[in-house]
């Protein structure tokens, strides 16, 4: 019996060029970590996502806890919010060492969701600067 090998639902950055390339891209912050998203004009291919740790949030084991817990967070609740072709960086802050797992995870589906941009429109009827 052969065993079919799964294919990941989502891909990893590992080259400095691919984590420059998503810095360009729109940022959203939080209180845990700073999400970088950017589209590669690539709608047929699976979404890729890095993870980065500075050297300021501690020695390495921390950092490397930090990086698995974020890790194992995209991979059981936000890998599926991700949209295809789109690059996701993670920019962890120190409190993803301390924070609940479940607020990582609920803040990690909040941030990487598409946001609609609302245009502001000013009302015809509302007082304006002439």
């Amino acid at each position: 019996m052969a065993k079919t090998a799964r294919k990941p639902a989502v891909g990893r950055l590992k080259s400095r060029p691919q984590f420059l390339f998503v810095r360009e891209g729109e940022r959203r912050k939080g209180p845990l970590f700073l999400l970088e998203v950017r589209d590669r004009q690539a709608p047929d291919e699976p979404p890729r996502v890095g993870f980065t740790v500075t050297k300021k949030h501690g020695n390495a084991v921390e950092r490397n806890r930090m990086r698995r817990r974020l890790k194992e967070a995209v991979r059981l609740s936000a890998g599926f919010a991700m949209q295809p072709g789109h690059d996701y960086v993670v920019v962890a802050r120190r409190d993803v060492l301390t924070a609940p797992f479940k607020a990582l995870q609920a803040g990690l589906k909040d941030r990487i969701a598409p946001r609609q941009k609302q245009k502001q429109r000013q009302d015809p009827a509302a007082p304006g600067k002439e």
